[in-house]
């Protein structure tokens, strides 16, 4: 991940989406843009894995969901200023009509838009562990998942040595509440409750 040209000052959600570099893919950090790192094989396998396995469950339940390939999540609070663009982002259809940047920008700013969003961990993973993980929290988006199939994450998380994990972490009390799958246990989700899917299926996609 290297941090893009840009201005010093820190930008708003607005600026970046009027001053960011077409092509690659950029996300603000605390009002700076940076350039994300083109994705390996196996991230996108697993990316893709998700978001297929997700889309047929809310396909199957009719519910008005989408998952849209380049959209951004955007937040400003005084204390968090940024906008990320996750690896599987679910959109609830309902609320884009609230939603001031999705026409122009397919941005969104309000967690009743997101009912479910994941990071897919790579070389970074202090980002979707610590920066996001509080980011999210704080924005109020119900459920995010952490996807670390290459085992990459901090020993405090993963043990020692370290092991591919998935963190369901869902909303509760505004905190997250954080739940560690492994094996052949099948993902307990809040959004999904009758999806069949285990961590080892979602690991085994990095290869398929």
């Amino acid at each position: 991940m290297t941090q893009a040209p840009s201005k010093q000052k820190l930008l708003t959600i607005q600026e970046f989406l009027e001053q960011k570099p077409d092509g690659n893919r950029y996300e603000l950090h605390n009002g700076i843009i940076i350039e994300m790192a083109q994705p390996s094989g196996k991230h996108e396998n697993v990316t893709g894995f998700l978001g297929l396995q997700i889309g047929i469950e809310f396909t199957r339940l009719n519910l008005p969901y989408n998952i849209p390939k380049t959209a951004l999540v955007g937040f400003s609070d005084g204390e968090s200023n940024f906008t990320y663009c996750p690896d599987v982002l679910v959109i609830n259809r309902n609320n884009l009509k609230n939603e001031e940047l999705w026409e122009k920008c397919s941005t969104v700013q309000q967690p009743e838009s997101v009912p479910l969003l994941i990071e897919v961990v790579s070389q970074n993973w202090r980002d979707d562990y610590y920066k996001k993980f509080a980011d999210y929290e704080r924005m109020g988006i119900p459920e995010y998942w952490i996807v670390d199939y290459a085992g990459l994450g901090g020993r405090d998380f993963i043990g020692n040595p370290k092991q591919p994990a998935i963190f369901v972490c869902e909303l509760v009390d505004g905190e997250y509440v954080k739940t560690l799958f492994r094996g052949n246990k099948q993902i307990i989700s809040a959004c999904f409750p009758e999806l069949n899917l285990t961590a080892e299926q979602i690991f085994n996609s990095a290869l398929n």
